[in-house]
């Protein structure tokens, strides 16, 4: 069941991706070029999602802005979990007091309101891709360190790190030898569940003004965008983006826990006797 759902799920990715990549190449237009003569037009053989207020087409333009929206997200993923990584590995590896502090250090940072410090950020730095990829990055690695710290505290207890040891390897050498590369594939799970929060993060933000600039296309632009033709009748500049928003983070959420569930053994509980 697990296979077969990340099956469904990397396959609609990949269309999607597809879409991303090969429609603006296709097309041969820069989707940022205005033409008001063709405002606000409704879905049509010429225009498959119609065009936007200032005369562009929707369906390059949206392409155009899954691509940018999955790049940030992505930038974001790997930063949160690269810190994460880091934070959990230094907090299972020595324990005592360092982990406490640590841990402690992560719940507070958890309990700040995400949007409202990732606004905070952002503001200072108006327009920064820089800026929107660290807001979202400083937000969201605290449930990973929290997993890599469980998965270090456990390996910690194997065979194989006593006889790394004996052997004479130093605490740096276990540490990058032996239990990071062993976190791997929860790191994996890791960046593949935070694509979809950074993708709504990302969208959130520059729905509210403080993410991308107007001409460059995300799906938070292009649905910010549509707040003012939708008041005279252009739907499409609503639902068509909103629809390919709702599609990629699914896609994206499914993926990840088929991933999870393929990659991580099941349970003594989980086992059917």
């Amino acid at each position: 069941m697990a296979r077969r759902n990340l099956l469904i799920a990397g396959s609609v990715l990949a269309v999607v991706v597809l879409y991303a990549v090969l429609v603006p190449w296709l097309a041969g237009v820069d989707d940022r070029v205005t033409d008001f003569a063709q405002a606000r037009q409704a879905p049509s053989a010429e225009h498959l999602f119609g065009t936007d207020s200032a005369g562009r087409d929707l369906f390059v333009r949206i392409a155009s802005g899954i691509r940018t929206s999955l790049v940030v997200a992505l930038l974001c993923a790997l930063l949160a979990t690269v810190i994460g990584v880091v934070v959990g590995t230094a907090a299972g590896f020595w324990g005592g007091w360092p982990d406490r502090i640590i841990m402690r250090s992560t719940d507070a940072v958890n309990a700040l309101p995400h949007l409202l410090l990732g606004i905070v950020i952002v503001a200072m730095f108006r327009g920064s891709l820089l800026a929107i990829v660290l807001s979202i990055a400083l937000t969201h690695w605290t449930q990973v360190a929290r997993i890599i710290r469980s998965e270090i505290l456990s390996l910690r207890q194997r065979p194989f790190i006593d006889a790394a040891v004996l052997a004479g390897a130093s605490r740096w050498q276990v540490a990058v030898r032996h239990l990071v590369p062993a976190t791997a594939p929860q790191a994996m799970i890791a960046v593949v569940l935070l694509l979809p929060h950074a993708v709504w993060h990302e969208s959130t933000l520059s729905f509210l003004g403080f993410g991308l600039p107007p001409h460059e296309p995300s799906l938070g632009t292009l649905l910010e965008e549509a707040r003012s033709s939708l008041l005279l009748g252009g739907w499409w500049t609503l639902v068509f983006p909103a629809a390919v928003l709702v599609v990629v983070t699914l896609a994206v959420a499914f993926a990840g826990q088929a991933l999870r569930k393929v990659i991580t053994p099941p349970q003594p509980s989980e086992l059917r006797l």
